[in-house]
């Protein structure tokens, strides 16, 4: 007998779950999606244990018959799905046929449906992939599944799972997450009878932004939005029989980009404040990363990332999401126009905005591992004061530097950083399992009124986004000089203080910048060689950016094995300026030249370059400035593209607005 043999089928299911199914947060993905497929409006999930002991989903979509109950815990049977032509253009989130399957190999679960046309709904047991039992039920349209005592009969999957914390705060981010991009339904999460996600539906993603995050993170980020056509090039020709002369010929439809990025104030240690949707779908990506990475250069320091919440929608057959089992990746036809545009939408935004960092928020936004997206506490009952009542939830389990925590922190859908010990808030009013006319009445009269309130605040916080930028940079009036470092001004919004190196130092830096790309870089030859010592490694590093110096306005040779002869340089930059200039540039090469070679980027050499000469030839602190001066600097700023930090990422002017020296001296 031959050595290769077919697997069973529950063994092939259980290879599949491990796949699609590694923690409860996974079955919750799939159910949900599944939810959304089904065109729910309203959608309940409840876990209890993390998940590990129950997830049930209810929701109110088409619901299903018996037997699409029976063939749903098919391998591979799907409604989404009907020709190998339709994976070049999937439109819904799910379409594998295999979550149901896999999940149901490794759990207890219970299947409730029933459609709006069918007299009676279905009742489906199964455990371990072995259907138990077949009810026909007395059930309103739309489906129930329970996944109870998951990885049960498999023990050894079981043991990896992590705290039930830790679990549930995967959970949360998942759930609130597609919450996000779909502020049309109604979303509730609940644990142990607690809720710690409740967010009616809304009209704006704006609101349910202050709905589930609350006010503070709202006013830390600005909207986004731009729109670009697609060629259609590489696209394969439709097959014959799917053409119809007498249809009119269709172009590709557009490429577009909603969504919120941080002010620059706001910087995080990694990327787990960057949530990205495709076509609605919650993906990690790496194109799209760089693209918002290199949005923010010379803007935020390179070691900081910045939150950002991105929706992008493209034509279907624009995108493969058949690259991943659990279909979190996804891969670009079009990748470099995705990842320019999505670099330049970003750019400009921030050009246009030029928010303005506020006084007291800064002290606050030194970087932080924990990201600031994070569930804000249950809507407050009514006649609350505040919506904004902090993030209600379960904590990841141990310090931040702990393994486990680290191992939350790292996945791409446990982002959302919680309390340290779980918060009970008792719900408005009981939910029993029927509830009443009256029960619903209430409910929906207290849903409109928290509505309301969020769409007044928001309405409130964009107003001060608006006024909330460095658009009178040019129109500010300087009193004075606090300690010969900062400059304090006024204007029509109150009290401003920038900080005239980094101020003068974006100013040299956007110079620099321009006067490269037209090659008129103006230089100064010295009169004396100055010469500077380098070790030997340096000297190969340096041999790789020579003829960007040269083009930069330096005139460098070498003097000998060890020493750099520099016979001219930008005008600013003489002395021991230019000597720590050279160094900075040469180790910010790397330390090594395999290492050079790996940051050998033209664009990221030249801007790295211009922010050395830029910083070296800034007015230093300590330095007295006249008022004409001191004029002259905030009209140069002014002109600036980007005068909100300088290149290396730091402030430049803070803004003590009139709202809150009133509020300070308690006058409002």
């Amino acid at each position: 007998m031959g050595r290769i043999r077919v697997l069973p089928d529950h063994v092939a299911n259980q290879i599949a779950a491990g796949e699609v199914v590694d923690r409860p947060a996974s079955v919750v993905k799939e159910l949900l999606e599944n939810a959304l497929d089904a065109d729910a409006r309203r959608i309940r999930v409840e876990v209890e244990a993390g998940g590990r002991r129950l997830i049930r989903i209810t929701d109110d979509g088409h619901g299903m018959n018996r037997d699409d109950a029976l063939l749903a815990f098919e391998r591979h049977a799907t409604s989404k799905l009907r020709t190998a032509d339709e994976l070049l253009s999937i439109t819904t989130l799910g379409f594998r046929g295999e979550a149901l399957p896999s999940i149901a190999s490794v759990a207890r679960v219970t299947l409730e449906t029933a459609t709006e046309t069918e007299t009676s709904g279905t009742r489906l047991e199964i455990a371990g992939g072995k259907i138990l039992h077949v009810d026909d039920a007395v059930l309103p349209r739309g489906t129930t599944i329970m996944v109870a005592d998951l990885f049960f009969n498999t023990p050894a999957r079981r043991k990896f799972l992590r705290a039930e914390s830790t679990e549930l705060s995967h959970v949360t981010a998942l759930v609130t997450h597609y919450a996000l991009v779909h502020p049309e339904k109604h979303f509730e999460l609940l644990s142990s009878s607690h809720t710690l996600v409740s967010a009616p539906p809304v009209a704006r993603t704006a609101e349910r932004i202050y709905q589930v995050f609350g006010k503070n993170t709202l006013e830390q980020l600005l909207p986004v939005a731009a729109e670009m056509p697609l060629e259609r090039v590489g696209l394969p020709a439709p097959p014959p029989w799917k053409q119809d002369p007498d249809e009119p010929k269709r172009e590709p439809g557009p490429l577009r980009l909603t969504g919120f990025y941080s002010k620059p104030e706001l910087q995080k240690l990694n990327r787990n404040s960057i949530y990205i949707f495709v076509n609605k779908r919650l993906i990690r990506d790496r194109l799209l990363l760089h693209a918002i990475t290199e949005a923010y250069r010379n803007i935020i320091p390179p070691t900081s990332f910045p939150v950002v919440l991105l929706f992008l929608e493209m034509p279907p057959e624009e995108v493969d999401v058949n690259v991943h089992p659990a279909k979190t990746e996804v891969r670009f036809r079009q990748q470099n126009v995705i990842h320019d545009f999505v670099r330049d939408s970003l750019r400009n935004a921030l050009m246009r905005a030029r928010p303005a960092a506020g006084f007291l928020a800064a002290l606050d936004a030194a970087p932080t591992a924990s990201p600031s997206l994070m569930p804000a506490a249950l809507s407050p009952l009514p006649g609350g004061p505040e919506l904004d009542t902090g993030s209600v939830g379960m904590t990841v389990a141990g310090n931040p530097g702990t393994a486990e925590a680290s191992e939350a922190l790292d996945s791409s859908f446990a982002l959302s950083p919680l309390p340290d010990r779980p918060v009970s808030v008792p719900l408005p009013f009981a939910q029993p399992d029927h509830p009443t006319r009256e029960t619903l009445a209430q409910k929906a009269e207290q849903d409109d009124y928290f509505v309301s309130l969020v769409e007044e605040a928001t309405a409130r916080v964009e107003t001060e986004h608006v006024a909330a930028n460095l658009n009178q940079l040019a129109s500010l009036r300087p009193l004075g000089q606090l300690r010969e470092s900062f400059i304090l001004a006024t204007g029509e919004d109150g009290l401003w203080i920038i900080d005239q190196h980094v101020a003068h130092e974006r100013v040299l830096f956007e110079k620099i910048l321009r006067e490269r790309q037209a090659e008129r870089v103006q230089r100064q030859r010295l009169l004396m060689p100055l010469l500077v010592e380098l070790r030997p490694w340096q000297m190969v590093l340096f041999a790789q950016i020579t003829e960007e110096l040269e083009r930069n306005g330096f005139e460098v040779e070498p003097f000998g094995p060890q020493t750099l002869a520099v016979k001219a340089a930008p005008i600013g930059l003489e002395g021991t300026a230019l000597e720590r200039m050279l160094h900075e540039v040469i180790d910010q090469m790397g330390a090594s030249p395999e290492e050079a070679r790996q940051n050998a980027d033209l664009t990221s050499l030249r801007t790295r370059i211009a922010a050395s000469i830029a910083c070296h030839s800034a007015i230093k602190v300590n330095t007295p400035l006249n008022p004409e001066r001191m004029e002259w600097l905030l009209a140069e700023l002014a002109k600036t593209e980007h005068p909100t930090s300088c290149p290396h990422g730091r402030p430049i002017a803070l803004r003590y607005s009139w709202k809150e020296i009133q509020r300070a001296f308690h006058r409002i």
